[in-house]
């Protein structure tokens, strides 16, 4: 009788070892390291940020941006994910223009995040992006940006464009939206 209850023992032990093994290696799996999102970290913005006050005699505008980061795809209960590029863009020969904000909403016009928080230039013909990574979904289907920009009298408005992407195995998918002018 007792050598029975030692294999019984036994092979409890071992099954035990086993269960802590799976349940140890599914909290490792689940335990994923948070990516940082693409555009956020605020020292690639810092060495845009302007080191003197933008100047009073210049015109103030605001710009609208519709951005995807995700659509539907055969019924409104799928959706593909995608990589938004959002391209500001000073299509301005001699001058320099500066933002002063772009802010990133949800479908809702929930506030999900605010790019920088000090005026940042553009240089001539120069463009600024903002990557929103394929796994960033907060934004969701109805996604936008607002941008607050100044420039100088008599000079072009900032051009928003984003490009939309996505591949799935051999399939790929691709748009763009430009931004509008708003008051």
């Amino acid at each position: 009788m007792s050598s029975k209850f030692l294999i019984f023992q036994g092979i409890s032990g071992a099954m035990k070892n086993i269960w802590y093994f799976i349940f140890f290696s599914m909290f490792l799996l689940a335990c994923e390291q948070p990516k940082e999102l693409s555009s956020i970290n605020p020292v690639n913005w810092e060495k845009r940020t302007l080191k003197k006050q933008v100047s009073d005699s210049l015109i103030s505008g605001a710009s609208y941006l519709s951005v995807y980061s995700e659509i539907y795809s055969e019924t409104e209960h799928a959706t593909i994910d995608l990589t938004a590029t959002i391209s500001l863009r000073n299509v301005n020969k001699k001058d320099t223009i500066f933002i002063s904000k772009a802010a990133y909403y949800n479908t809702h016009g929930e506030l999900i995040r605010s790019y920088f928080n000090k005026p940042i230039y553009i240089a001539p013909l120069e463009t600024v992006e903002i990557v929103i990574d394929q796994h960033d979904e907060e934004g969701g289907t109805g996604a936008n940006f607002l941008f607050d920009w100044k420039i100088k009298p008599n000079t072009h408005a900032p051009f928003f464009e984003a490009v939309m992407i996505s591949t799935y195995g051999q399939q790929g998918l691709s748009f763009t939206t430009q931004g509008i002018k708003v008051e």
